[in-house]
Order: C-alpha cells, then sequence, then structure tokens
C-alpha cells in the first residue's frame, strides 16, 4: 500500500486520447480507496505530472506521440522506479508491445475497452482495473529494489543435468501456474533450465491474443522448446506448452499417451485460463513423481488443487515472498500447507532437478 495507508491510492493517468482519460478517471473514481490525481496526453506533460503529484501508481498508453510508452517506462525505471500499469490494445502489435512493456519493468497489464463495450463489460473492466491499481500500490518499494538488480536481459546461470533420470520423464509432467509478475518469472525460470527434463506445462494468466507471441518470446531465449498448446496434441519431453489465453488446459492421458486437453467452459476463480483446472487435471492422472511450482501471481488460483497435491505426495515447489512481485498465489499455498518447499526464483532449477536426477545441482 502507499506509504500514508489512511489515504487512497494516488492514480496518475497518461493516455493521449481524451476519451480514455475521462473514460478511465470516472471508472477509478468509482472506488473510495482510489483518487484521481491527474491525467497527461503523453509522456513529456506526464514527466512533470509525476514531478508535482507524486503519483503512487501510472496507468501508461503504449502507442502515444511524441514518445511511445516503452520508451517512456524504461526512462521511467531507470531514474524514478515507480508501479505502472500498461493499459493495451488486443492486437498482434499490441500483444508484442505489451510484452516489451512487462520487460521493462511495468508491473501489469490491462486491455482498454472498446467502443462499443456494454454497461457489463464496462463494470467488470473497472472491477479488474481498480484491483490491479490497488495490488500496484503495495509494488513501490519492491520494485526500486528490483531496479538495483541486474538488467532484466541478463544472461541466467543455466542448471545442468548430471547423473541419470529417476522415473520414467514420458508418464510424469511439471505444471507450472503464475499470474502478476509471472511472464518476467517464467522467463527466468525456463532460461535456467536444460532441455532434459518432463514435459512442462505452464498456465499465465494471459488473454487470448498474448499467449501466442509470449510463448514466441520464450522459444527464442531458452535450451527447451516452448510453444502454446494445441487440442489433442501428445505431450513431450523437454518440451514447453503455454496455455492459450481464453482457454483451460488439462493434461490427459490417452492410450498410455499424455495430451493436451483445451476447453472453452466458464472461468473458475475468475480466471480463464485458470492454473486450478489444470492443476487439477494432473491431479487426475495420478503420476506420483508429477511436480507442482507456483510463481508470483495477484489472487488464490490453483492454492486449493496445489494444496490437494501436496497432500496426495506429490512435490510442490513455491516462490518466496522476497523474489515475488506479489504474493498472492503462491502465499495462499503457504497458508493452506501446501508447499513441499517455499524457495526464491533462482532456487527453483536446483529443486526440480533434484528431483529429476540424482545428484544434479546448478
Amino acid at each position: 500500500m502507499p506509504t500514508n495507508a489512511n489515504r487512497p491510492v494516488r492514480v496518475l493517468i497518461v493516455d493521449d486520447s481524451l476519451v480514455v482519460r475521462d473514460v478511465i478517471s470516472e471508472l477509478l473514481g468509482q472506488q473510495s480507496t482510489i483518487e484521481v490525481v491527474g491525467t497527461a496526453a503523453d509522456p513529456y506533460e506526464a514527466r512533470q505530472q509525476i514531478k508535482a503529484l507524486q503519483p503512487d501508481v501510472i496507468t501508461l498508453d503504449i502507442e502515444m506521440p511524441r514518445m511511445d510508452g516503452v520508451t517512456f517506462l524504461r526512462n521511467l525505471m531507470r531514474l524514478h522506479p515507480m508501479p505502472v500499469i500498461m493499459l493495451s490494445s488486443l492486437t498482434h502489435e499490441g500483444a508484442d508491445i505489451t510484452l516489451e512493456a512487462l520487460e521493462a519493468g511495468a508491473v501489469d497489464f490491462i486491455a482498454k475497452p472498446g467502443a462499443d463495450s456494454s454497461d457489463s463489460s464496462l463494470e467488470h473492466f473497472a472491477q479488474v482495473l481498480q484491483q490491479k491499481v490497488m495490488t500496484a500500490a503495495g509494488l513501490g518499494q519492491r520494485l526500486t529494489a528490483r531496479a538495483r538488480q541486474r538488467p532484466s536481459t541478463a544472461p541466467q546461470t543455466q542448471a545442468k543435468t548430471t547423473g541419470r533420470p529417476a522415473f520414467d520423464f514420458s508418464r510424469n509432467l511439471i505444471a507450472i501456474g503464475a499470474s502478476t509478475g509471472g511472464t518476467e518469472a517464467l522467463r527466468d525460470l525456463l532460461q535456467a533450465l536444460p532441455p532434459e527434463l518432463p514435459p512442462i506445462i505452464v498456465t499465465q494468466h494471459i488473454p487470448g491474443g498474448f499467449s501466442a507471441r509470449f510463448a514466441r518470446r520464450l522459444n527464442s531465449n531458452c535450451r527447451l522448446t516452448v510453444k502454446e498448446a494445441e487440442q489433442g496434441e501428445k505431450l513431450l519431453p523437454g518440451q514447453v506448452y503455454i496455455t492459450p489465453g481464453g482457454l483451460h488446459l488439462q493434461p490427459v492421458r490417452i492410450g498410455g499417451e499424455l495430451r493436451v486437453q483445451l476447453d472453452d467452459s466458464e472461468p473458475v476463480n475468475r480466471h480463464k485460463p485458470s492454473v486450478e483446472v489444470m492443476f487439477n487435471g494432473l491431479l487426475r492422472l495420478d503420476t506420483t513423481n508429477s511436480v507442482l511450482v507456483m510463481l508470483t501471481g495477484m489472487g488464490e488460483d490453483g492454492a486449493d488443487a496445489m494444496t490437494t497435491g501436496h497432500r496426495a505426495g506429490l512435490l510442490t515447489l513455491v516462490q518466496d515472498q522476497a523474489s515475488s512481485l506479489v504474493w498472492g498465489m503462491p502465499g495462499a499455498v503457504v497458508k493452506r500447507g501446501g508447499a513441499s518447499q517455499t524457495l526464491a526464483l533462482d532456487q527453483i532449477p536446483s529443486a526440480l532437478l533434484k528431483h529429476c536426477y540424482a545428484g544434479s545441482s546448478l
């Protein structure tokens, strides 16, 4: 929360569209714990507003005149790190730029409502945006500390396998759940892993149109093969399968082979894709050597299923609070007693290899 917890969260809205600025101001103004202290039409005006108004959170458009949002974000994170939520359009180009913004230090993003949005969709957008703003407001000190650490493009320590596999990789899975802050945490984790591992399935809270590009960006930076999951495809060792945005993924066994099952059913825990759905699907397979991993994220999605898996004897690895951007989902697992180990992000690769290989280490 902000330094003074008795006052509302102060928000600055940066967008070149007057209509968008007015709509966002009105929707955020509905929440008594949020105060829109100013608006700016471009990054140069925003720079002056930040100095004068000292906001707790900024909402930032990506495409603006004179300086694009990502360039402004990089400058801001270098000079004055603070929580920024990107307002993005659900287009292919918008997806790529939004992922760049997350890599540059934005804490979250949300798709802009369309001009023809219904009252119900605007109400849902308002609720989600308000929640994201309140969560972001508590991340100021964490962002300052993160800015002092290595750049996001720094090489990762890569884990190496030693010894022999401890079990049949083709009959077991590694399942990873993540939300807010997860795109960067997943990148760091997967970059550190070798390809000689069981199939890895991932549910990251992400909208449709973003997941395929997210998978391609990961694939270009990892030794593992990363792709967006497809209905019915076989789950193969050494490959990572990203759940498509807007669908649920469950692993199923057909003819003795592990395969992908996608479905378009209702959201679970308000999410689609849902970590809970993926973890529960794995639990129905009764694979005793599978692993559940929970990374940074807002909310509690997946916590119940992960705790069930822990009680059934599966290895459950949870990212610790110090290395998580948001310790909602991981913290919910720990509170339920569902974590076999609570680890810093950079310790999770070695824990996975120790499980998969006798004597493996970083």
